[in-house]
């Protein structure tokens, strides 16, 4: 086959009619260009490549225009004029200068996510600058220290949410160790045309707007027919006491989004372009405001090489779960001269991104069906082995406990240690059951909060030198009244995980058992181990936490504004460890510094800039505290970082 025959021909892709989640063939930036040009994109959508920067200086214009993606037109925030922006391509040991320009007629930002810089060109206003106000043009200088695959977007409120973010690709001085015959960025994404103002006020109002799976009459009496009228109503009480919805995996689903491949929608069937035999490297990049992707290509293998722009040892998937703000490289050969279905569906079953790697352009494989929409289930909760907990009374657990039940979550005098063997067991509830190892598992959990640190109290939000006058942060010496309240529930704490999990082999809620390879944690290890040898010299603690209902999150139950930054001190071996009390999964980002997750039995396993941590789980990595400033440290799930889950950390 010749290079030419890579190029047009082919059948054309048939339109969903489900225009509002497939969105448009065409789609795309069209307001701004001359009739010729919208009119060859309507036409061939396909062949439009997307525009790649190199070298080391960096011309960006910050600008607003009017997109196409659903067949009504709405205001996006473009950088140089694309959604996504364009790839950015950069050398191991140079220096790279950008100016970034704000056409808008509000402040903007632009941050560098997972790149190692001074904290005064980390582009976050409020904690590195100002911001970059209307008409003024902001140059970030800085050298490049790593390789691999990044992305760079907004810090400013939502405009990540409407179009403001792009790729960067790092190549190594030398030669790169993973070669490839085709090698593309793939940027997930999901466009809105409601204002995210209003999705982030209808969340706050309620939750569960966006989720169409609420439990139905039909599901009750699918239940019935599978488990009996009693145990099938008995799961019903069990959820609507905990006042908990087991479909509750994403705040937004394909009702307000349409999920966009490099700025293409579904229907627009963005195409890569390669021969059998070629190996195909795909730089996977999930930019959504709030979407997580389950990606496969039916009829090959995936191997992973690369996690968060760090080079993995190769593993081969069918399948991996890529958190907001992740980056996963991986490579296939393709077989046979034929196309390939890139998909990804999201991670709540509503929609999907798809793509299509191919000899020429206008070829398309088949699409696959969408996976079930099954349960949340009582181990994503972090209780453990409490499956089969149906017809327990479980309405005592969202209440915030007296000091005299030690934050039991009012689950005071019952025997946690039979769970295990209660599965099965319906009707009744707990009252009589002898719980006298509850106060053992609670001496454990308090025993977490031991090497806890208050010194970040020392400082609030970028102030020093403040007395020490509340709660937030963590100390060995914190009283029991402390430890009490820190296990409780409250107006902003909902659920506790009394039996966190630290397994990094559960791919998580709705891949486990799908008869796919799944990638997990325990699957990843960088190559060349940890970058600093040491050991922890200190440990800090930090819980997710949420309230679902009013749709608060924080660390720890507070919200950002309610908190004294975390201090890291210049120069310490950190470990942390995050445990997730909520149903959700969280995406947390530490800016500046690398993060080393630590295997269940405390070994070094994989370097990253973004650790998802699932519902239920707890994980802990090192961190080398070797730069100063003020970093941010936040959910990258935006929704949850704008209602509080987000801290500042003062390295000094």
């Amino acid at each position: 086959m010749k290079e030419s025959d890579l190029q047009g021909g082919g059948s054309r892709v048939r339109r969903s009619r489900r225009r509002f989640v497939q969105g448009l063939a065409a789609g795309g930036v069209l307001a701004g260009l001359p009739a010729w040009a919208g009119a060859a994109m309507a036409a061939s959508p396909l062949e439009r490549d997307q525009p790649t920067l190199e070298g080391t200086e960096f011309d960006l214009v910050i600008g607003e225009m009017t997109v196409n993606f659903t067949g009504t037109p709405r205001r996006a925030i473009t950088i140089n004029g694309g959604i996504p922006g364009p790839i950015l391509r950069w050398r191991e040991g140079t220096t790279v200068t950008l100016r970034v320009t704000n056409r808008l007629k509000e402040p903007t930002s632009i941050h560098w996510h997972g790149i190692l810089l001074p904290f005064e060109m980390d582009g976050v206003p409020g904690f590195s600058f100002d911001g970059i106000s209307p008409g003024e043009t902001f140059i970030y200088r800085f050298k490049v220290q790593q390789t691999g695959t990044y992305w760079y977007h907004s810090h400013t409120r939502f405009q990540e949410q409407v179009g403001m973010y792009g790729p960067i690709v790092i190549d190594p001085a030398g030669s790169d160790r993973i070669r490839s015959d085709r090698d593309y960025v793939l940027v997930l994404s999901d466009w809105t045309d409601s204002d995210p103002e209003w999705i982030f006020k209808r969340l706050k109002q309620s939750s569960d707007f966006f989720n169409f799976q609420q439990p139905t009459v039909g599901d009750f009496f699918t239940d019935v027919r599978e488990m009996g009228l009693s145990a099938a109503i008995d799961k019903r009480k069990m959820w609507d006491q905990m006042r908990m919805n087991p479909t509750d995996l994403s705040d937004v689903s394909a009702s307000a989004f349409t999920y966009l491949a490099n700025g293409v929608p579904p229907a627009g069937n963005w195409t890569a372009l390669a021969r059998a035999g070629d190996r195909v490297r795909l730089r996977v990049i999930n930019s959504a405001a709030t979407t997580y992707f389950d990606m496969r290509i039916p009829g090959l293998k995936m191997t992973v090489v690369s996690a968060d722009g760090q080079d993995v040892e190769p593993v081969e998937v069918d399948e991996f779960r890529i958190a907001v703000a992740e980056t996963y490289d991986v490579m296939v050969r393709l077989p046979e001269d034929r196309a390939y279905t890139i998909f990804a569906q999201s991670i709540d079953r509503t929609g999907y991104v798809r793509g299509t790697i191919a000899p020429r352009v206008g070829m398309a494989a088949q699409v696959p069906q969408m996976d079930p929409k099954t349960w949340l289930t009582m181990a994503d909760m972090g209780m453990g082995g409490m499956e089969g907990m149906e017809g327990h009374d479980m309405s005592t657990m969202g209440q915030k406990p007296a000091a005299s039940e030690g934050g039991s979550g009012g689950m005071k005098g019952h025997d946690m240690s039979s769970m295990k063997g209660m599965q099965g067991q319906g009707g009744g509830d707990m009252k009589g059951h002898d719980m006298p190892s509850m106060k053992e598992m609670q001496g454990e959990m308090q025993g977490e909060m031991q090497g806890h640190d208050m010194s970040a109290m020392q400082n609030r939000q970028g102030g020093a030198g403040a007395p020490m006058t509340g709660r937030q942060g963590h100390d060995m010496s914190a009283t029991k009244e402390m430890q009490n309240d820190a296990l409780g529930t409250g107006p902003s704490v909902d659920s506790r995980a009394m039996a966190p999990s630290k397994s990094l082999s559960d791919p998580g809620p709705r891949v486990r058992d799908n008869g796919r390879k799944v990638l997990t944690y325990a699957d990843l290890r960088t190559i060349g181990g940890p970058i600093d040898k040491r050991s922890a010299t200190r440990e800090i603690t930090l819980r997710l936490t949420g309230n679902m209902r009013r749709f608060i999150w924080g660390f720890d139950g507070k919200k950002f504004s309610e908190v004294y930054p975390i201090e890291f001190r210049y120069g310490e071996r950190l470990r942390i460890t995050l445990i997730n009390d909520s149903m959700m999964n969280h995406p947390i980002h530490l800016h500046g510094l690398w993060s080393e997750v630590e295997s269940e039995d405390g070994k070094f396993q994989v370097r990253k800039h973004t650790v998802n941590v699932q519902p239920g789980k707890q994980i802990s990595y090192l961190v080398t505290v070797d730069a100063r400033g003020q970093w941010a440290y936040h959910c990258h799930l935006l929704y949850h970082m704008e209602a509080g889950m987000m801290r500042k950390v003062v390295v000094v």
